[in-house]
């Protein structure tokens, strides 16, 4: 996928509910103006890369993109994995989002063990992948310090400090 690495952001909107009650894995969701906005190139499935809340912390997240077979959701999304444990739900926040490599392509599970431990995989295959010193780097870009604000930001000036960036660097 040439359109990686991938960067957005978004304000974090309430899904379907499922990510922490049914799943145990909580996920942070971005708008459908977000998911509208994505490459061509970009399938759907499992992807890895670095999520920060605000100006908060960056940490390592896995993102699911599309329509979720298991639950056969008839609206695409991206729901992200924030790997960290939160004292409180961001709902109204800015994530910020840079998408390094992809997983693996979106499947059905038979039961939601089944789901659940292919989550559990994706993650413990991201926290490895996100070693990789490639990967390291995009940690520190200045992406995760630049505007995160939707509402006042400046107009876009380069792609590095828009507030509607999609894939500026």
């Amino acid at each position: 996928m040439k359109s990686l690495p991938y960067f957005c952001r978004g304000e974090v909107v309430r899904g379907f509910g499922r990510g922490s009650k049914e799943l145990g894995i909580p996920t942070a969701n971005f708008p459908v103006s977000v998911v509208d906005h994505l490459p061509a190139d970009i399938d759907t499935g499992i992807y890895y890369g670095w999520a920060c809340v605000g100006t908060g912390d960056v940490f390592k997240m896995v993102m699911s993109i599309g329509w979720n077979p298991y639950y056969k959701n008839t609206k695409k999304s991206m729901e992200t994995h924030v790997i960290h444990t939160f004292n409180e739900d961001f709902y109204g926040e800015i994530l910020n989002v840079v998408m390094v490599g992809y997983i693996r392509p979106e499947r059905r599970y038979d039961s939601l063990e089944a789901l659940v431990a292919a989550i559990n995989n994706d993650i413990e295959e991201a926290k490895l992948k996100l070693e990789l010193p490639e990967h390291l780097k995009l940690k520190e870009d200045n992406f995760f310090t630049s505007v995160t604000s939707l509402s006042s930001a400046p107009p876009p000036t380069t792609a590095s400090t828009s507030q509607t960036i999609m894939n500026g660097h």
